[in-house]
């Protein structure tokens, strides 16, 4: 049975993954092991020989530039590519640009595991005077106020990853479009939460690595079947 498939790839490792800071909508470059992770990962797809129709990924440089490595190795670069401000990583309020160490100091380690990866524990939030609020940012000006978050939960995230996934990108896998998805650990842990129908509970579990290609597989039907990942 012929199987349709979608590859997700969650950006290199960035300059404040390197230092162990939490990132959330900071728009930080990749690290040098960043750039390499993406070229490695551009090579295991070329390897399997993967190609793509679309790609898509969001308005963050740590995921278009791995995106940029990825379609540079493939030659692929004419490939339409969409990015989208709902594929970006969670926002994680007042905790952005805070090492994660010390802030485990401070509030132990259980609560830091909730604010990263339970589903609907919400990160202290911002104000919308702090330097940090993505409303300060041109490539959010279309956006309505109320839109923009101070801080999200993996929940709140969910509610914009999902509805972009079911509008914009799954009508494509049902034209038979070869999709790949490069986005951020927590809008990626969205999606498969959604396809897997993990329980809120045991979501807190899944965790992404950087630059390593997930497969997707869905049947003739375009109905989800399994995930793994590429070797």
């Amino acid at each position: 049975m012929q199987k349709n498939k979608i590859v997700l790839i969650r950006h290199g490792q960035s300059i404040w993954n390197e230092l162990n800071k939490f990132t959330g909508w900071h728009d930080i470059e990749l690290s040098e092991k960043g750039k390499n992770e993406a070229k490695n990962a551009a090579m295991l797809l070329k390897q399997n020989k993967f190609s793509f129709d679309y790609a898509y990924t969001s308005v963050l440089k740590r995921a278009i530039y791995t995106l940029r490595y990825i379609l540079d190795i493939l030659n692929e670069h004419w490939i339409i590519v969409k990015k989208s401000w709902h594929l970006n990583e969670r926002h994680y309020g007042a905790l952005e640009g805070l090492n994660k160490d010390e802030i485990i100091q401070k509030y132990g380690e259980k609560q830091v595991m909730l604010w990263r990866r339970s589903f609907n524990v919400i990160p202290p939030q911002i104000n919308m005077q702090d330097e940090r609020f993505p409303g300060h940012d041109l490539r959010y000006s279309h956006l309505n106020i109320s839109d923009i978050p101070l801080g999200e939960s993996l929940e709140m995230t969910s509610k914009r990853v999902i509805p972009y996934w079911n509008k914009v990108i799954y009508p494509q896998l049902k034209n038979n479009k070869k999709i790949l998805i490069v986005a951020h650990g927590n809008s990626l842990r969205a999606l498969m939460q959604h396809l897997n129908q993990i329980d809120n509970q045991d979501i807190i579990k899944l965790n992404i690595p950087t630059a390593a290609p997930i497969i997707l597989e869905f049947d003739q039907k375009n109905s989800f079947i399994q995930w793994y990942y590429l070797k």
